[in-house]
């Protein structure tokens, strides 16, 4: 079998891939990139004769297309600004797919991949993706579900790429239609930092205030959840601690909103200065505290009786005493990894069905938990009885 490795010379997919070469059979195993450079750099790093490279323009679909086919899967690392085209190709080219973001634009393509025979699950990284393995391990367990609060820590720099820099000011947008919650039947619009919940993540990582965040879990877990009778549903999250006093004051200064002003006679986005300025400085690409800490509550019923599930996850330590997993990389890896995972669960045949499938009818989670146990990525779980 053969893998196209979309946007694969990233600092996330480049981890992705290396897991493929690392875990996995692939015969073929393509670096496809608009970067040429970075692209054969990462085919070099990678050092592994199945490995090669190809440039690709995802804005020219026929071409993209034509390079796709003949792939059973493509691992698809790109942004979110370009996953409606990249889904687009997928689609057209009559391959397997597998995303990181999962933020709707792949749902108007369900049809062609259903008549082809091929799956595509859109937003499977560590969240989305491995939190709803992970609340659904939980709801599994219950007859009824009541509530789902998903949370999760991402510590790294605010800007150690363009990429990043867009998810932030993407998720923090006043404006933004999906930051919701799932109460009572419906899905409720709520601004930025909505709802502050003290979240208690493993160590070292610690307690801090969550707010919610527009990530797909809110909405496929409703989905996957409503036979079980759910009630509430909400998925925060937070980064560095300096991090989040910066985007308080880029939202409550108006800068999140990318206003144009004339500098030196060009218009400009005020939100792009800032950013250009975080790419390029210490400031914006260094952070205390490297790695990702997930935390999902589930409670329910369990034979009359109110039941609470909490799932943590922990991975090896960012501070240099295990290789591979130094500083960014800690943070990088846990991204990438479970992509890798959904893909190798895919070509193995271990995926529920075919078509466009949310996460939760993808995949069995400890299908999952079992793959991210052999990389050193562990799920943990308390069960606590509650009073009524």
């Amino acid at each position: 079998m053969k893998v196209f490795c979309l946007g694969g010379a990233g600092r996330i997919c480049r981890e992705s891939t290396l897991d493929l070469v690392q875990h996995t059979d692939f015969e073929r195993i393509t670096v496809a990139d608009y970067d040429e450079k970075a692209g054969r750099e990462v085919v070099e790093w990678l050092n592994d004769p199945r490995v090669d490279f190809v440039k690709v323009d995802v804005n020219d679909h026929d071409a993209t297309v034509k390079q796709m086919k003949g792939y059973d899967i493509v691992m698809d690392g790109t942004t979110i600004a370009l996953n409606g085209k990249t889904t687009a190709c997928i689609a057209e080219a009559g391959c397997h797919g597998v995303n990181l973001n999962g933020f709707g634009e792949e749902n108007q393509y369900a049809d062609i991949f259903k008549e082809k025979g091929k799956t595509c699950v859109p937003g499977f990284g560590m969240t989305p993706g491995t939190t709803q393995m992970m609340a659904m391990h939980g709801a599994n367990q219950l007859d009824t579900v009541e509530i789902v609060r998903v949370s999760h820590g991402a510590y790294r720099p605010f800007a150690f790429s363009k990429a990043i820099t867009a998810t932030t000011t993407y998720e923090y947008d006043p404006n933004l239609p999906t930051r919701t919650v799932f109460e009572d039947g419906k899905f409720i619009q709520v601004p930025p930092f909505a709802r502050p919940r003290d979240i208690a993540l493993p160590e070292p990582y610690g307690t801090h205030p969550q707010y919610i965040i527009p990530h797909s879990e809110t909405v496929t877990l409703a989905e996957a959840l409503k036979d079980k009778g759910v009630r509430l549903i909400e998925t925060r999250g937070t980064w560095p601690q300096k991090n989040m006093q910066l985007v308080r004051a880029l939202y409550d200064w108006g800068i999140l909103r990318n206003d144009k002003i004339m500098i030196n006679g060009k218009e400009i986005g005020v939100m792009d200065c800032v950013a250009e300025y975080l790419l390029n400085s210490k400031e914006g690409t260094e952070t205390e505290l490297y790695g990702y800490a997930l935390h999902i509550e589930v409670v329910g019923t369990k034979n009359g009786k109110k039941m609470q599930h909490i799932l943590t996850h922990t991975h090896p330590k960012s501070d240099g005493s295990v290789p591979g997993w130094e500083k960014l990389r800690a943070y990088t890896r846990n991204v990438g990894i479970p992509m890798a995972v959904a893909v190798k669960l895919i070509a193995e045949g271990k995926v529920k069905d075919t078509g466009l499938l949310i996460p939760e009818y993808a995949f069995d989670p400890q299908d999952v938990f079992d793959e991210l146990a052999k990389r050193e990525i562990y799920i943990h779980e308390e069960i606590n009885e509650l009073d009524d």
